[in-house]
């Protein structure tokens, strides 16, 4: 999975990143089915649940995350899950070099010791379209409208960089890779203060803070029957993954956070009555939480 910095020099989209890499992956041992930008599998629970299940179709044992950022770049290398989380830890192998052929030199060194059972490796990388054909089902799990019963079962609310937030991938984006534990605290405590002064102001109900995993059947005894969802990506790619008519343009290619409402005993999606993703999160809750009295 493939996550670089546009603004990193010089340029290459995502799919050439991924040719760059291919051939030091390979040396080093391993046999790179498909890319896919890290961006466009986590939009979405749904859609990264459909991942996971394509992943288990093809027998895959391994998940490789490039993260190319200004000045460096990383590659991690980590079990796959076979779930919906894909990983199930941020602790993962990984190397880092100024670039793809610094970081693949060191990774294919480190898989020279080992010799590699792959016989039929394809030369260039090859970008199946699971995104497109997949995840459809999933994707009308989401629902424009506005859940019942907010005000009788409690939401529970995730914090970034919990273990209850969904999507450890999310760490490898090039943007949010190498923070250090502290900051990620510190940003928490400042987010769980922001949330909760928005929540105040805007929401009647009861709430939850959810900082440490637990399951569906443990969340449903503790009356939290709803659980307030975070995704961030470019605004178009969002509005289709979510059955919407996508934004065109430059405000389509932009990054947006949306947030919705998971019911979780139906596993149902609500995104609300009005598109609200904004590239402020606390703008795009606030509206969220303003579109929820519709």
């Amino acid at each position: 999975m493939i996550s670089t910095d546009p603004s990193a020099r010089p340029v290459l989209s995502w799919q050439q990143l991924a040719d760059s890499v291919h051939v030091h992956l390979v040396e080093a041992g391993a046999d790179p089915i498909g890319y896919f930008e890290l961006e466009q599998v986590i939009l979405s629970e749904a859609r990264q649940a459909d991942f996971a299940k394509s992943f288990l179709m093809r027998g895959v044992k391994n998940i490789i995350l490039v993260s190319r950022k200004k000045e460096s770049l990383s590659i991690h290398v980590g079990i796959f899950s076979g779930d919906g989380k894909i990983i199930n830890s941020t602790s993962l192998y990984g190397v880092t070099g100024k670039d793809w052929n610094e970081a693949g030199g060191i990774l294919a060194a480190s898989g020279k010791s080992k010799r590699s059972k792959n016989l039929l490796v394809i030369d260039v990388a090859e970008f199946p379209q699971i995104s497109n054909q997949e995840t459809a089902q999933s994707e009308q799990k989401f629902i424009p409208r506005n859940p019942l019963n907010l005000e009788v079962f409690k939401l529970g609310i995730p914090l970034e960089g919990s273990s209850a937030e969904t999507g450890a991938l999310s760490y490898f984006r090039y943007d949010l890779l190498g923070k250090s534990q502290e900051a990620i605290l510190a940003e928490q405590a400042a987010q769980k203060s922001q949330i909760q002064g928005i929540f105040e102001s805007l929401y009647p109900h009861q709430i939850e803070w959810l900082t440490e995993a637990k399951t569906n059947e443990e969340l449903v005894r503790d009356r939290v029957q709803f659980l307030l969802v975070r995704v961030e990506g470019r605004q178009a790619d969002l509005m289709q993954s979510m059955g919407l008519e996508p934004i065109q343009g430059e405000e389509g290619a932009k990054t947006v956070v949306k947030y919705y409402i998971k019911l979780i005993v139906r596993d149902e999606l609500y995104i609300g009555p009005e598109w609200d993703g904004d590239s402020d999160w606390k703008v795009a809750l606030t509206n969220f939480l303003n579109n929820l009295k519709k």
